[in-house]
C-alpha cells in the first residue's frame, strides 16, 4: 500500500497569495497569517507573490493566472459578511465556484479561504481571533496540497 501525504515544508516552493480588499481589517489579518506561515515554513520571501484585488469575486480570475505563470500554490483570502441584500450569497457562492474551477482547470492548488460570516466578530474571531486565523491554516493547506501533488503520477492523457 502506498500512501501520500503532504508536509509543511515550503523550501523551493513558490506560492501566490490573493488577498481581497473589501472588509480589509479583515483580509489583512487572514493575509498577516497566511504570511507568518509561510516564512515559518520556510518559503522564501521572494518565493511569494502577494496579489490584492478589488473584492472576493476578483480572486478566482488572478489566482488563474498566478497557476498559469507557474507557482506551486494559491492561497485565496477573502472576507464576505452578510448585509440586508442577497448580495452576500452571491458574491460568496460565485467566488467559490470560481476558486473550485481554477483549482480543477489548472492542477495548481488553490486553498480556498473566503470567510461568509454573519457578522464583523465572527470574521475577526477567524482572522487571528478566537478561532485561530484561517490564513495560516491555508497557508499550510497549500503547502501540504503542493507536495502532495508532486508525490503522484503525472496524469495519462484519455
Amino acid at each position: 500500500m502506498k500512501v501520500v501525504r503532504g508536509e509543511a515544508d515550503g523550501t523551493g516552493l513558490r506560492v501566490g497569495i490573493v488577498v481581497a480588499r473589501f472588509n480589509e481589517i479583515v483580509t489583512t489579518a487572514l493575509l498577516d497569517g497566511a504570511v507568518r506561515a509561510l516564512a515559518q515554513a520556510g518559503v522564501a520571501d521572494v518565493d511569494v507573490t502577494v496579489v490584492w484585488v478589488p473584492g472576493a469575486f476578483e480572486i478566482a480570475t488572478v489566482a488563474r493566472r498566478l497557476a498559469l505563470a507557474g507557482v506551486d500554490a494559491v492561497v485565496c483570502l477573502g472576507a464576505v459578511i452578510r448585509g440586508e441584500t442577497a448580495h452576500f450569497d452571491l458574491v460568496a457562492n460565485e467566488a467559490a465556484r470560481g476558486i473550485a474551477d481554477v483549482n480543477r482547470e489548472t492542477g495548481v492548488p488553490c486553498i480556498f479561504e473566503v470567510l461568509a460570516t454573519e457578522d464583523l466578530a465572527q470574521a475577526q474571531a477567524r482572522a487571528g481571533g478566537a478561532h485561530g486565523n484561517k490564513g495560516w491554516e491555508a497557508a499550510m493547506a497549500a503547502l501540504e496540497m503542493a507536495h502532495v501533488l508532486r508525490s503522484l503520477p503525472e496524469p495519462v492523457a484519455r
